[in-house]
């Protein structure tokens, strides 16, 4: 059997007004859940081979977040096409993730993964 994990990224800022989306960082709030989801993620024993992350800051620094304690070896994908992607869109790119992975995470944004997930 595979695993999926679904990630929307972590809280982020909204202190910067005239800062294009793409590139707004997380918000202390954010930095303290991504230590206690990479406890959850150390606790349950969740350890993906391949993670695919959008290219927006916040995502990147949820990855980083939750990323302790994980296996160095892991592939890391950072993917534009993550970015805002409906839920049909972000399926179709788990539709091409390997039969050899055997645990994957997708760390993307609403509302495309909370779709995903429903």
């Amino acid at each position: 059997m595979r695993t999926l994990v679904l990630l929307r990224h972590l809280k982020s800022a909204w202190d910067e007004p005239g800062l294009e989306d793409h590139e707004r960082p997380l918000a202390p709030r954010g930095h303290r859940a991504g230590e206690r989801i990479r406890a959850h993620l150390e606790d349950a024993g969740i350890s993906p081979q391949l993670v695919l992350c959008s290219s927006a800051v916040r995502a990147v620094q949820t990855w980083e977040a939750v990323r302790g304690g994980l296996p160095d070896d892991l592939e890391l994908e950072i993917e534009d096409g993550l970015y805002g992607a409906s839920s049909e869109s972000l399926l179709s790119r788990l539709n091409d993730v390997p039969d050899t992975v055997a645990t994957a995470m997708l760390v993307a944004h609403n509302p495309g993964i909370g779709d995903l997930a429903a």
